[in-house]
């Protein structure tokens, strides 16, 4: 159980400007079981990139055995390299290893993401290999960086919990965030990969993890498995974080994590700040079209909540969902 809250003890004001992270390109793509065509793919991005989000997560430079949804990683990039890309938006993709590495620095990366996990067994099982093994193979990675100016994030898995180990200590999380801070990452992005936190958990999680990463340096990445979402991040929001992690029309999921729903919706984020007074920057409408957009290609309507409210048939441009010459994902998915 949950220790109550000290409500002596005087929270910092909620801030007034919080950056929104967008990862459905990449994290709430890449468990899709049918096949999102490139140009699907590049359509979204340059849909997000239009509503004034800064951060939208691309792809994923992994191996295309165990991720085949991220296959076209080299050709995603090259568009926004070209045409689709939009000044002022950064791109990152996810890289595992060295050998990924090197194809994102061919491929143009200016930024990228690593990844580790705080439960044991959650990292034999996504990544065959140990917590303190997966570091290791950062150290390369981190001096690649360095040589190329390419920025580079980190993200910590299962920090709520973990599908094979149950409660994770606050204090493992801790020591996890502070190897890939210390190894030289701008940012660690918490995630509650099956979504099992509640409000007061996360807080107590954050506030381990702020002993050796500064608040600044700290984002939260929500599931929304048990409805906590939103409550989890205005929670994060009260002890100083001000950075988050979301997933148009709340894409998303983890392999290997069961029952594991998708991201928060980027959407229910927005719509949340914007009733707070903070800002984002970023249009609810035009993520609102994007939502429905990527809907209507895979054949459903977006998890996002706010998205069924407020555009319940969804816009002009969704169900013309094709007349800019983009294909399809390739049948089955009720936009032929």
């Amino acid at each position: 159980m949950n220790a109550p809250l000290n409500t002596s003890q005087a929270k910092p004001p909620l801030p007034s400007r919080v950056r929104i992270y967008e990862v459905g390109p990449r994290d709430g793509l890449q468990n899709e079981k049918g096949v999102v065509s490139s140009a699907v793919k590049i359509g979204l991005i340059g849909l997000l990139s239009r509503t004034g989000l800064k951060h939208i997560e691309a792809t994923s430079f992994v191996s295309p055995k165990w991720v085949p949804q991220m296959a076209d990683h080299a050709e995603i990039m090259a568009a926004l390299d070209g045409q689709h890309g939009v000044r002022g938006v950064t791109y990152p993709v996810l890289v595992p290893n060295m050998k990924g590495m090197e194809a994102a620095i061919e491929a143009g990366a200016r930024e990228v993401a690593v990844f580790a996990a705080a439960s044991e067994s959650f990292s034999q099982k996504n990544i065959n290999t140990s917590i303190a093994e997966s570091l290791e193979r950062f150290v390369p990675v981190m001096e690649a960086a360095k040589a190329h100016d390419i920025k580079v994030r980190g993200y910590v898995s299962c920090v709520a919990g973990c599908p094979y180990e149950g409660h994770i200590a606050p204090s493992a999380v801790a020591d996890v965030s502070k190897s890939l801070f210390d190894m030289g990452v701008y940012e660690v992005s918490l995630g509650d990969t099956i979504g099992v936190g509640t409000p007061r958990q996360i807080q107590g999680i954050i506030e381990a993890v702020a002993q050796f990463v500064p608040l600044s340096a700290i984002a939260f990445h929500g599931h929304d498995t048990y409805g906590q979402a939103l409550a989890n991040i205005y929670a994060a929001m009260e002890v100083g974080v001000s950075v988050f992690d979301s997933s148009v029309a709340g894409l998303g999921g983890c392999p290997y994590a069961k029952g594991a729903t998708g991201n928060v919706a980027t959407e229910d984020v927005v719509y949340m700040m914007d009733g707070l007074g903070i800002d984002t920057g970023v249009d609810l409408n035009g993520v609102m079209e994007a939502a429905w957009y990527i809907a209507a290609r895979l054949g459903r309507k977006p998890s996002g909540h706010v998205s069924n409210a407020l555009m319940p048939d969804g816009p002009v441009a969704a169900a013309a969902a094709d007349d800019d010459g983009m294909s399809c994902c390739g049948g089955g998915c009720g936009c032929d």
